[in-house]
């Protein structure tokens, strides 16, 4: 044979088996998948990635079993594709799990050839985006798929904090391959495609004869609504995509990196006279803290992280100046804002991320208090606060916050305040900062008095304005400098970009250990 001929056979050679790894699990099972209203794997990554950028790691490995039959079934890829490419051109690691191939179920190769992009993404400073779509371990494999699930965790605890770790749930995902999605950063989910949970259904109903679905027990809205296990619901898989290739937007690619910039038109400068009457006389009136955040940030968008879990508390990315910022924003609209076990743990965690990464934090206070109730002690409300505590007092980005109206008790400590090393402390001429309201504080300090008067609720209501005066306000604050400055509200934009201009070189140390022991 020529040697020009023996070339060309071990191309075609390399093209045959480039398309017999590309076909996963068949074109029967491909076509399956997409009845589905679900992209297959490589679809997936092609869609996620900046167009033509992907580069293929280990497309031709196969699993080593040879127990129950599987000697018989080795293709190639092994139920995962994984690589590298760019997402707005910046480096991004990327497996993505093919349901067609054994379900998507992990074996020992599968794990190793994640392993290695995970190894990988940490010597090279790069996110890792997951996307998981298995049956979960590979029975046949037994303690080796085990093991590799283990493999896998460990490496999410090594690379937390390190660099930016993604998960979108794309199918199922149950027992142990849970954990791996619950340590990275942030969890999106497909609305009927998805589901997470420990135990299924079948076995829920043999061990304590509960009846549920797959959908009511971990579906995309279940997690997100119930037990904030995810951060977003998406429509479709290319909305999950779509809404991963936003996140990253807002993140650099490691802890030694700033957060990206992107150029506004809209003018650092710009006053917004609305937000001078945008919160309520009344102090019981509710209103939208996200209207005056969207009034705030860089061309009024919010990029809201797990809205339908918590929603008396507000978190997500935005932008002032062009730079990222964390926003965490009490919520009137919803149970007046009150700090409960839930709001306390979804902020805290996300407080803990920006920390890790390097990007501020904005914190809007109008906060009334803690939840009170036998059901939120009983589930350590004490403790669950404190962990949104000690994530504040931990974190060393630059914090500004604004009391638009009530920061009352413990929350208005705990809400990142000057006590616990917040840079620069705003509030609006409606600030009242106080151990507790007007009508509380009052019924306490005089009761006595009220009891006894002919007309108690003019006495009621005399005290009330007197407390008003001397301590339901911002300026008994300001004047033993806790707040830095009583701004005008319309005056909020410039004021927070000209301090994370001031902040921009900010350094700060906690004290050396190796690490701290926050209230779990």
């Amino acid at each position: 044979m020529k040697p020009e001929t023996r070339a060309k056979s071990k191309l075609e050679l390399l093209k045959e088996r480039s398309r017999s790894a590309e076909e996963g699990g068949g074109s029967e099972r491909l076509d399956k998948q997409r009845a589905a209203n679900k992209l297959t794997a490589r679809e997936r990554i092609e869609f996620l990635l900046d167009e033509g950028s992907f580069e293929e790691f280990d497309k031709f490995v196969r699993h080593r079993s040879h127990d129950f039959g599987l000697e018989k079934q080795r293709i190639a890829g092994d139920g995962v594709v994984t690589g590298h490419g760019t997402i707005d051109g910046r480096g991004v690691f990327v497996f993505a799990q093919d349901f067609t191939v054994f379900g998507g179920s992990l074996s020992e190769t599968h794990a190793q050839k994640i392993c290695k992009i995970m190894d990988l993404a940490m010597k090279t400073g790069l996110p890792v985006v997951g996307l998981n779509d298995s049956g979960g371990a590979r029975i046949q494999e037994g303690v080796m798929s085990l093991g590799g699930y283990a493999d896998i965790f460990l490496r999410n605890t090594l690379a937390s904090g390190v660099i930016p770790q993604l998960s979108c749930i794309m199918g199922p995902c149950a027992g142990g391959a849970v954990y791996s999605p619950a340590i990275t950063d942030f969890n999106v989910m497909v609305k009927d495609s998805s589901y997470m949970f420990i135990t299924g259904p079948d076995v829920i109903k043999t061990v304590t004869h509960e009846e549920v679905t797959k959908d009511q027990l971990g579906g995309a809205m279940t997690h997100n609504s119930t037990s904030g296990v995810a951060h977003f619901a998406a429509d479709s898989d290319e909305h999950a995509l779509q809404l991963t290739r936003e996140l990253l937007s807002f993140v650099p690619s490691n802890n030694m990196e700033q957060p990206p910039f992107r150029a506004t038109d809209d003018p650092e400068g710009r006053l917004d006279e609305s937000l001078n009457t945008a919160v309520p006389e009344s102090p019981n009136q509710p209103y939208d803290i996200r209207d005056i955040v969207s009034k705030v940030v860089d061309d009024g968008y919010f990029f809201e992280v797990q809205e339908h879990f918590a929603p008396n508390i507000v978190v997500g990315f935005a932008r002032l100046g062009g730079y990222s910022v964390g926003i965490v924003a009490n919520q009137p609209a919803f149970l007046a804002g009150v700090l409960d076990i839930d709001a306390s743990i979804k902020a805290a965690r996300f407080v803990r991320f920006c920390d890790c990464f390097n990007i501020p934090l904005i914190t809007f206070e109008d906060v009334p208090g803690f939840l009170p109730g036998v059901n939120q002690e009983h589930n350590g409300i004490i403790r669950h606060g404190a962990k949104l505590l000690y994530a504040f007092a931990e974190a060393t980005v630059p914090k500004i916050t604004v009391i638009t109206r009530k920061a009352y008790g413990g929350a208005y400590c705990v809400m990142s305040s000057k006590h616990i090393r917040t840079d620069v402390n705003f509030a609006y001429p409606t600030a009242e900062i106080a151990v507790m309201g007007a009508e509380g504080a009052v019924g306490l300090l005089y009761r006595k008095e009220l009891t006894n008067a002919e007309n108690p609720e003019e006495v009621r209501a005399a005290k009330v304005d007197e407390f008003r005066d001397k301590l339901a306000n911002p300026y008994v604050a300001a004047e033993r400098g806790f707040i830095d400055e009583v701004i005008e509200p319309a005056t909020t934009r410039p004021k927070l970009i000209r301090a994370l201009r001031m902040l921009e070189n900010k350094r700060d140390t906690n004290p050396p250990k190796k690490h701290g022991n926050i209230p779990l």
